[in-house]
């Protein structure tokens, strides 16, 4: 592979089939899918807004170049008057597909630039020669201003972060991770959530302002949710809103039609509330529409939109937006009913920090299996636990989603360095259910187990404080006051941390033979089975390591840092457990060979994971972030010198990382009273037309319109 900043030309360019699951809605399903599906497109903008400054006008540029002609004409174009290769056309094509899927210039995995791997002079006289150009010259000409920051591989530009280490849009760029404090601290002291915030930092009548900034169809002050002016430990303090208005207003359009289709009471105020949270900025409304979520078990259409997971965001508060439409696979699903009802009694009481550190009541989540229509936000998991509002989850419940079609692409993609032969064979045999039950347990038993000491909003704790001790210290247990939350204690390293907990749950509790039973695995196929799910967690820590930042000595990935974690207690563990050796590979270079001992991983393999997962929980619990903090980031260190020398091996992961997959989702059209899908056969342009046929030319000189306003307003 070229440069990690590029996208390699065997990039897998999949289709994500969703055509059985959705023949099989009925006409009314099918309206109620195409209107969350456009709603959730309109959203998907926000993402582009929140990724870098770069972005919206990339997407503007490059979208209007392949709108503006058939593909195969540009290609022409291309080849015939500005210089390019087969190769350079295909890899521009490439580029503009990991645009939209990531929805800006970054990776959604790995939070790293990409750049196209055609020279920039080229591509600056495809542009000029391009029909986009004989149409519009002018707005071709404003657009492509954008080609130096769009090519610019600066230190501080490679990767997201807080400046001057890194590119964020969740802080304006005079911001320093002393300011994002003070928003913290204030946040905190006002029951602020910051989810769907920025923070901007400006002057005003000689005055610094810290204005921590809504999304929201509406401008202006609003009682109980703006602030227009507070002094807050000597810094004047402002909560405004309006951002991502444009989109917002759209998506909402597209949630009233969509509100005509309902099934039941239960999505019409879910999307009542949604509507009201995008409207005013209130996350209390959103969290409203959550609990109609949560209590609205197994749709036929499933959906979930608003500002949600919080990975992007330097200090892990801020949320990108996200939202999925999705069919619900009846078959699949009946499987992880049985493994929900049998959960509270017999799966977790042998999670290994007892009762005191556990939920009092389990809330009873819907666990799904769902064949994804759409999916707007920066690249597709395989699945999720939602609502992330912990309040909702203790008291409502929350859900669980595996996302089958999205998992099928995934497998269907074979090999790998760093391991035998006879490994690779076992994970080809075994991967795809193995994959199955690791999803099912990690997003189930490992986000929805464990529970949060806090302080309740009527002053009560809930939990015994004489009772409930710290069991490393004897002393009385830490707890979390009102107005912190986990991700408010542990900062940058909550959602490393918790992706960890999570892995390691489905780890320690594949093991148990009472869960491979709910999965129909064979007594003959159990110990196989566990061992591909053992060498899949070491395997993916190992190639992980790709998502570490030399340079800046930080991890850009919170899935990949938790695997690699869980890689480095496994062998800290010794006894032969996991070895990982640099040996010669057949180009002569220096390669890597990771094994694993499958008859230790019941004995040493397990009490290992035990008493780590242990300490992971019984800190969480407590909000001890500084017992919490020490233990992740001692495992987190990539090491130069000694027998695992990862900072060394970097290079060679690096060398040989595979690139990612980059999915096309279909588009939806009215016809009648009923809804076509309109799929995409798979090609190295099916991910480019199924974006350009996604809206009209004149919707498209509206978001075009949009976003050229974010980006020269951005700053305030």
């Amino acid at each position: 592979m070229g440069s990690q900043h590029e996208l390699p030309l065997d990039t897998p360019l999949l289709y994500l089939k969703s055509e059985e699951a959705f023949a099989g809605l009925t006409p009314r399903e099918r309206r109620y899918a195409h209107h969350l599906s456009r709603a959730s497109w309109w959203g998907s903008f926000i993402v582009l807004c929140q990724t870098s400054p770069e972005s919206p006008t990339i997407f503007s540029l490059l979208t209007r170049l392949l709108r503006s002609q058939p593909i195969d004409t540009l290609h022409s174009v291309a080849i015939d008057r500005a210089g390019f290769t087969e190769n350079e056309f295909k890899s521009l094509i490439i580029y503009y597909s990991g645009l939209v899927y990531n929805l800006g210039n970054y990776l959604g995995f790995g939070d790293r630039k990409f750049i196209p791997s055609v020279s920039r002079g080229k591509l600056e006289a495809l542009i000029k020669a391009s029909k986009a150009s004989l149409e519009a010259p002018d707005v071709m000409e404003r657009y492509m201003e954008v080609l130096g920051p769009m090519y610019n591989l600066e230190e501080s530009k490679r990767f997201l972060g807080l400046p001057p280490n890194g590119i964020t849009m969740y802080f304006t760029p005079n911001c320093t991770q002393e300011d994002a404090d003070v928003a913290k601290e204030y946040m905190a002291a006002h029951n602020i959530e910051a989810w769907n915030t920025r923070l901007l930092k400006y002057e005003e009548d000689g005055e610094t302002v810290y204005d921590i900034r809504l999304a929201s169809i509406e401008s202006g002050p609003s009682e109980g949710i703006t602030v227009d002016s507070d002094v807050f430990q000597g810094h004047r303090m402002r909560v405004s809103r309006g951002d991502y208005s444009y989109f917002l207003k759209k998506m909402v359009s597209e949630l009233h039609h969509a509100r005509e289709f309902t099934a039941n009471d239960m999505e019409v105020q879910m999307l009542d509330k949604y509507v009201e949270c995008f409207t005013t900025g209130s996350i209390q409304a959103h969290k409203d529409g959550s609990t109609f979520w949560v209590k609205n078990k197994s749709p036929a259409v499933e959906t979930y939109m608003g500002f949600i997971e919080v990975y992007r965001d330097p200090v892990n508060q801020r949320a990108e937006f996200e939202s999925f439409v999705a069919v619900v696979n009846r078959e699949q699903s009946r499987k992880f009913d049985t493994l929900v009802d049998r959960a509270e009694k017999e799966f977790l009481p042998l999670l290994p920090w007892g009762s005191d550190f556990e939920e009092d009541v389990f809330m009873r989540p819907d666990f799904s299996s769902l064949d994804i229509l759409t999916f707007g936000s920066s690249g597709l998991p395989i699945g999720i636990n939602i609502p992330n509002y912990k309040d909702v989850k203790e008291e409502q419940g929350f859900k669980n989603v595996s996302l089958t079609n999205v998992m099928a692409a995934r497998t269907g993609i074979k090999g790998g360095p760093f391991l035998s032969e006879a490994d690779h064979a076992l994970r080809e045999k075994h991967g795809a259910l193995g994959l199955e039950i690791q999803v099912g347990l990690h997003e189930l038993l490992g986000h929805g187990c464990g529970k949060f000491l806090r302080r309740k909003d009527d002053g009560t704790l809930n939990f015994d404080p004489e009772k409930v001790r710290n069991p490393f210290t004897g002393d009385k247990a830490g707890f979390y006051e009102k107005g912190e939350n986990y991700n408010s204690r542990f900062t940058n390293l909550a959602s490393a941390y918790e992706e960890c907990r999570a892995e390691t749950v489905a780890l320690y509790l594949g093991l148990v033979d009472e869960i491979l039973d709910v999965f129909s695995v064979g007594a003959e196929e159990r110990e196989d089975l566990k061992y591909v799910c053992w060498l899949d967690m070491m395997y993916a820590g190992l190639r992980g390591l790709e998502m570490y930042q030399p340079t800046q000595g930080k991890w850009g990935q919170a899935h990949s840092q938790a695997r690699y974690v869980i890689l480095r207690v496994a062998l800290e563990a010794g006894q032969g457990l996991v070895s990982v050796t640099e040996t010669t590979g057949d180009d002569g270079l220096p390669d890597l060979l990771l094994t694993l001992d499958k008859a230790k991983i019941h004995s040493v393999g397990r009490e290992a994971m035990g008493e780590f997962l242990r300490k992971l929980q019984v800190y969480r619990s407590m909000g001890d972030a500084e017992g919490g903090r020490a233990m992740f980031e001692k495992y987190s260190e990539v090491p130069s010198d000694g027998p695992h020398p990862f900072h060394r091996w970097h290079e060679i992961v690096l060398r040989k990382r595979r690139p990612r997959m980059i999915l096309a989702m279909p588009n939806t059209r009215l016809a009648g009273d009923d809804v076509e899908l309109l799929p995409y056969p798979e090609a190295v342009d099916c991910v480019a037309k199924s974006w350009v046929e996604r809206f009209n030319p004149e919707e498209f000189e509206q978001i075009e319109s949009a976003l050229s306003a974010f980006v020269s307003g951005w700053m305030k």
